[in-house]
């Protein structure tokens, strides 16, 4: 499934490497002091306005005491997310400064958001430079709004039920809280349709634990259910069942002003937390990417180019099945996009939430203009049955180091994306109510130098008893250390 074709119960009510290529251009290198410097901030005339064309009822706002509900109301297309549905969540976010909090959810039986709507953007491009400028300019407002809630002052929840993909993660994997339910189908399937893993996928894909950030980017393999739990993509599971009592719970949360953000933040983690009615048992749902798979996928996606991936793919003896299947998967992928989208995450890792989003403007503008964005779109969403896309060029080879770095180019005269707020960080500063990474455990694994026991049952006190942290801790001490008494880090 794609982004159109991407279930669910039904909702609540609508209240509730650094490893760039030497002909890489220098300002796509690293984070350029300077280029900080010529960000710019939007003002309060910059909030867009809804136009006449604008469908009158795409999203459902409400509100119970201090809670704020946005509701994506597509239900037919996924909640697929257009330029109506942004310029009108866009306002109502700046202005929301009586909530206590924002909650994001979708209409429908089937999904928070199945992308952005990209057939629209695929048919508006075939009018030429002015239409895709236009596309552009859609981007530029989405990933606006993904930043604005990046850096919101209030606590964001989302309700992350269903279909979540493309521009729903753009809504939903920047705020502090990500539930995740039992119908929960996350992917980012970008270089399926020529385009590349946007919405801020530059910041949170590679920040996720080893290769697993680039595995999904370039495969767009779908994590299900508490999957996305134990892959860090979402902060919590419980059964779609109890969103709705727990929507009027958090509705009747009063802060005192006194009470800073990160506090609220961590009563709001608490309220959440009491509504959980436990994880799947790992006999029922094992961890995907987790043991000798997990490892495999470290060992072939680290490299720094795809025909390195592929080549170790191919070298691949523990895995063969899964390997031949992804290299299956690989070549499938538009071969411009799979360039872009790795070069984008090892350069991402540098890039700090503002750079983020304003080189992603300028990597979308760029395939705007890229045949492989209109035919993958054709090929694969609109075309009945899907079909397999005509690549511009077809093969690996054909895409060279040049041909990637355009990409990362700002057109002539123009300025970085003008974002919202100043707020700016380099890591996630509410990472704390997601499962331990993988690098917080070898850190607490190196500093205790104790045995397996201990260190997992110290990561469930330090996270507060919280569902998942034992078996996440479990399988990652399994797979990286040796060792009975005093373990030794692999």
């Amino acid at each position: 499934m794609l982004l159109r074709h991407f279930s669910r119960l039904p909702s609540p009510p609508s209240w509730i490497s650094r490893f760039p290529s030497p002909a890489m251009p220098l300002r796509a290198k690293v984070t350029n002091p300077a280029f900080r410097a010529t960000a710019t901030m939007s003002t309060s005339s910059d909030i867009p306005k809804e136009l006449p064309g604008d469908e009158p009822d795409d999203v459902l706002f409400d509100s119970i005491y201090g809670l704020r509900s946005v509701e994506l109301n597509r239900p037919k297309k996924l909640n697929s997310l257009n330029g109506s549905m942004v310029r009108k969540i866009f306002p109502r976010l700046k202005k929301s400064h009586l909530a206590n909090m924002i909650l994001i959810s979708g209409a429908g039986p089937k999904a928070l958001c199945a992308g952005g709507d990209v057939a629209a953007l695929a048919l508006q491009n075939e009018k030429g430079e002015e239409g895709q400028r236009a596309s552009t300019e859609f981007f530029g407002l989405e990933y606006r709004l993904d930043h604005l809630i990046a850096t919101y002052s209030k606590p964001v929840i989302s309700f992350m039920d269903g279909i979540t993909m493309g521009g729903g993660v753009g809504l939903s994997m920047h705020a502090p809280f990500r539930i995740a339910t039992e119908r929960t189908v996350f992917a980012m399937p970008e270089t399926t349709i020529g385009f590349f893993p946007d919405v801020g996928g530059s910041f949170f894909l590679p920040r996720l634990d080893g290769e697993t950030g680039t595995y999904l980017a370039l495969t767009s393999e779908r994590l299900k259910g508490v999957q996305a739990l134990y892959s860090g993509i979402a902060t919590h599971y419980m059964h779609s069942s109890v969103l709705s009592n727990l929507t009027q719970r958090l509705s009747e949360l009063v802060f005192p002003d006194n009470v800073e953000l990160p506090e609220r933040l961590d009563i709001v983690n608490k309220t959440i937390a009491e509504f959980s009615l436990g994880l799947p048992s790992l006999e029922e749902e094992p961890m995907l990417l987790a043991g000798e798979l997990r490892q495999a996928i470290d060992r072939c996606f680290q490299h720094t180019s795809v025909e390195e991936i592929i080549n170790a793919l191919e070298r691949e003896e523990k895995h063969q099945e899964w390997a031949r299947k992804t290299i299956e998967t690989l070549l499938s992928r538009s071969p411009t996009s799979l360039k872009v989208t790795l070069r984008q995450l090892r350069l991402g890792k540098q890039w700090d939430i503002a750079e983020t989003f304003q080189r992603e403007h300028d990597i979308a503008g760029n395939f705007m203009r890229h045949p492989d964005f209109v035919e993958g779109v054709k090929a694969r969403l609109m075309s009945k049955p899907p079909r397999q896309a005509q690549w511009q060029p077809s093969s690996l080879s054909e895409v060279q180091s040049s041909d990637v770095g355009a990409f990362f180019e700002r057109p002539e005269g123009e300025g970085p994306l003008r974002l919202q707020t100043e707020v700016n960080y380099s890591q996630y500063p509410h990472q704390r109510f997601a499962l331990p990474s993988e690098g917080e455990i070898e850190k607490l694994a190196r500093e205790s130098r104790s045995n397996k026991a201990k260190i997992i049952e110290t990561c469930v006190k330090r996270w507060n008893q919280k569902e998942g942290v034992r078996e996440k801790v479990t399988e990652v001490l399994d797979r990286r250390t040796t060792g009975s008494n005093q373990l030794t880090w692999v």
